[in-house]
């Protein structure tokens, strides 16, 4: 083992453990503790587990929070396993806003609003919400997203629309503080007439759905934000897809950004586009789409069940697809998903704390 060395023993052996392994290896003595606790171990290990076919869902059920087994975008039957908020909040009252590198950005909706970094595998947490989140956080009118600076900076993006003002603030994990950004001068996009969606991260930029049903014919934004410039631009949505109503739904498929469109034009439509070269190209139409009414307690939206394949509406609605060979093929390689109620997640030993 001497002659092995401890870059070795750290970098290139354990490093390809799972993660709750490496947690139960810190106990191992203090040096090892040490060793598995640098930022260099944690960026080492992270990297080898996104490439991973092995994943989670969490699910916030009416009544509990549950985590199901996912491999190669399949759910794995009886694996769900129960797991517990850090505080005593009931499900209800929390959503989740993005899941990035094993942490989860969830927000506790209560008389005051908190804003929560929750890793569920190691179950460390952090507060980072600051007497701004007062406010009230709607469903549609607050999202985010994470990502990590040039600097290894894990840094989380919080936007706030209130009273028809949008803010964009900016947490820095290192130095535990916020700072507020610059959006798009001139843009209406803070009006209550739109709702935002969760942030995915995608190429060094996080892309947010934003739309309007109310106001006849509809509209459809699609807001980027470059991790890099800390800036925001617009991209519209694919014209040939201007149909009403019509909603989009982000997922990420090896690691390319990719929008589920459901369209309503005399018929239910659901399409999977992928975008590529600053254009959008259409994958596959899905097979005898179908809004669906109830869902049973075992059934999970955005990912594979008995090759059918359930997706989440702004509208309240569950849409389900069926799976031809090509289109289940492909839907195996989802990395990300984020919803108000269900993100897919790594498991990973990054900490919410610097």
């Amino acid at each position: 083992m001497e002659r092995v060395g401890d870059d070795m023993i750290f970098e290139e052996i354990l490093s390809r453990l799972p993660a709750k392994v490496v947690c139960r290896f810190k106990s191992v003595s203090k040096q090892w503790c040490y060793e598995l606790s640098t930022p260099k171990f944690v960026f080492i290990h992270a990297r080898r587990v996104e490439n991973s076919i092995q994943k989670k869902l969490l699910s916030l059920k009416e009544n509990s929070i549950v985590v199901d087994d996912i491999v190669a975008g399949n759910l794995e039957v009886d694996t769900s396993k129960t797991v517990t908020f850090p505080s005593d909040v009931h499900p209800s009252f929390l959503r989740i806003i993005c899941s990035f590198n094993g942490l989860i950005l969830v927000c506790i909706k209560r008389s005051y609003n908190e804003l929560v970094l929750w890793n569920p595998t190691t179950r460390r947490f952090k507060l980072i919400s600051d007497d701004y989140f007062i406010r009230h956080f709607g469903q549609h009118n607050d999202t985010g997203g994470m990502y990590f600076d040039e600097d290894n900076d894990l840094k989380v993006l919080h936007i706030n629309c209130y009273s028809d003002i949008l803010t964009a603030r900016v947490y820095s994990r290192r130095h535990h503080s916020w700072r507020k950004l610059n959006f798009l001068n001139g843009s209406q996009l803070a009006s209550n007439f739109y709702s935002w969606s969760p942030g995915i991260y995608s190429g060094k930029t996080i892309y947010f759905m934003v739309s309007n049903y109310w106001i006849p014919p509809g509209e459809r934004n699609i807001v980027a934000f470059d991790v890099i410039s800390e800036s925001f631009s617009i991209l519209r949505f694919p014209e040939r897809m201007e149909v009403n109503p019509c909603q989009g739904h982000f997922l990420t498929i090896s690691k390319k950004l990719h929008v589920i469109v459901v369209q309503y034009a005399g018929e239910l439509i659901a399409d999977l586009v992928k975008y590529e070269n600053d254009d959008w190209i259409k994958v596959f139409s899905f097979n005898k789409a179908r809004i669906v009414h109830h869902l049973e307690t075992q059934q999970r939206t955005n990912i594979i069940q008995d090759n059918k394949w359930l997706i989440t509406s702004i509208w309240g609605d569950t849409v389900e697809v069926v799976l031809c060979n090509d289109s289940f093929n492909y839907i195996q390689h989802v990395d990300n998903y984020n919803g108000p109620k269900g993100a897919l997640f790594l498991e990973t030993i990054v900490s919410p704390f610097d």
